[in-house]
């Protein structure tokens, strides 16, 4: 096979090689023009011209795939400029994250729009400078997430900006060509529309930051919801719904993702916002192809702790960041994670005693299905372009390739 000058054949071996639903032995990974070509038996015999990548024991396994991640390293995606998100997008590169769907927050829709602006002016830069000078992860369509909340569950997001969805905004967002994720709190005046109108622009459709009943849970479901964002924070529980709903207690968000085998759901291992405990019970309940992990991640992710704007750099309502998780001011109740998915993969690999092909595909393949784009990221597969990261035997990330270019991992700067 003729291979590229700049992109020399690369063979990926000395390690253990991270598939869909298992781990593989004495196997190598080959990679040419961007794209997984083989994996096959190892051998001592190596092409001519080809750079062999020594795993030192450690791990192979596909870039991960955010689909619920809102900034890191001082930039937020809602600060509108073309610095702070390529230093988002930087930021995750470095935790292992190739893909990214950045996600809004209950901004105005003038911020939100050109939160979309800036981002589709991104995926420019990066198509331009391809792989071999980004260093940044690829932005794969944007989550329209915020301003769709229910009033007493905005968490830190600014509630002055929340609002039932209408027809004439969100149909401005979904114009761009750029929404392929779309959150909306199932109760609100309006939902049974909105999810509709995504359905048929084929997007994942979720609710989050919701108080719905199982009713409006199931309604949500027939108009094409599939998917809840964030399990057990900020949504409906029986204890959270009796104020709304009075006796008999009501089931609400948990009880129907539990029992219908199509929803899926994600959590935030960050160990802070839920204990090993809830971990394990969803991945038990749910399984790895319906439960997916995400960081939800703020600016203050690589960041020294201190007091940060969540959202919208201008108007952003402030935060605190002790270095392990964000805290809205009064220090009540949590405010986003400042950790990457490296974190969120060994702290789930913990909870779920290291069944370690099934947390992978949580972070990676599982994600990649649900947004969409799994048939060409998401898992080690032949044909597949040849996003992949090397962890070492302790699940620090080492490398980073993107279509087969290693990456720099340089250090953010606040923007």
């Amino acid at each position: 096979m003729q291979q590229d000058e700049k992109r020399p054949m690369k063979l990926f071996r000395g390690g253990s090689i991270v598939l869909a639903d298992r781990v593989v032995e004495g196997q190598r990974v080959v990679v040419a023009d961007g794209r997984i070509r083989a994996i096959e038996a190892d051998s001592k015999r190596v092409p001519a011209g080809a750079e062999v990548i020594d795993l030192k024991g450690g791990f192979l396994a596909p870039g991960m795939v955010d689909i619920h991640v809102h900034g890191g390293g001082g930039g937020d995606f809602m600060d509108g400029t073309v610095e702070a998100t390529r230093t988002v997008c930087r930021t995750h590169l470095r935790h292992g994250t190739t893909t990214v769907f950045p996600t809004t927050t209950t901004g105005t829709c003038e911020q939100i729009l050109t939160a979309f602006d800036i981002c589709r002016q991104v995926q420019g830069i990066h198509a331009e400078a391809g792989s071999e000078g980004c260093g940044e992860a690829r932005i794969a369509g944007m989550h329209l997430y915020g301003p769709y909340f229910a009033p007493e569950k905005v968490g830190c997001h600014k509630l002055e900006h929340q609002r039932d969805p209408v027809l004439s905004e969100y149909r401005r967002y979904f114009a761009t060509g750029m929404v392929k994720i779309a959150t909306c709190a199932a109760e609100l005046p309006g939902a049974a529309a909105f999810y509709r109108y995504s359905r048929q622009r084929d997007c994942l459709i979720t609710c989050g930051h919701s108080n719905s009943t199982y009713p409006e849970m199931a309604a949500a479901f027939r108009n094409g919801m599939r998917h809840v964002d964030h399990f057990w924070c900020v949504m409906s529980s029986v204890s959270s719904l009796r104020p709304r709903c009075g006796t008999p207690m009501q089931a609400g968000m948990e009880q129907f993702v539990l029992v219908e085998p199509e929803m899926s759901t994600e959590v935030i291992a960050d160990g802070c916002h839920l204990s090993d405990e809830l971990l394990n019970f969803a991945y038990r309940i749910k399984g790895p192809t319906r439960l997916c992990l995400v960081t939800d991640s703020s600016r203050a992710l690589d960041m020294p702790p201190g007091r940060y704007k969540f959202g919208c750099e201008t108007d952003g309502d402030w935060f605190l960041s002790d270095g392990q998780v964000g805290r809205v001011l009064d220090g009540t109740n949590l405010a986003s994670s400042v950790a990457g998915m490296d974190r969120m993969v060994r702290t789930m690999l913990r909870a779920c005693q290291r069944q370690v092909a099934d947390v992978i595909r949580m972070a990676s393949l599982t994600p990649a299905e649900r947004a969409g784009v799994a048939e060409s990221i998401g898992s080690i597969e032949e044909g597949k372009r040849a996003d992949l990261v090397v962890w070492s035997p302790k699940w620090k990330v080492r490398q980073v390739f993107m279509d087969g270019v290693k990456c720099p991992m340089t250090q953010s700067k606040k923007p």
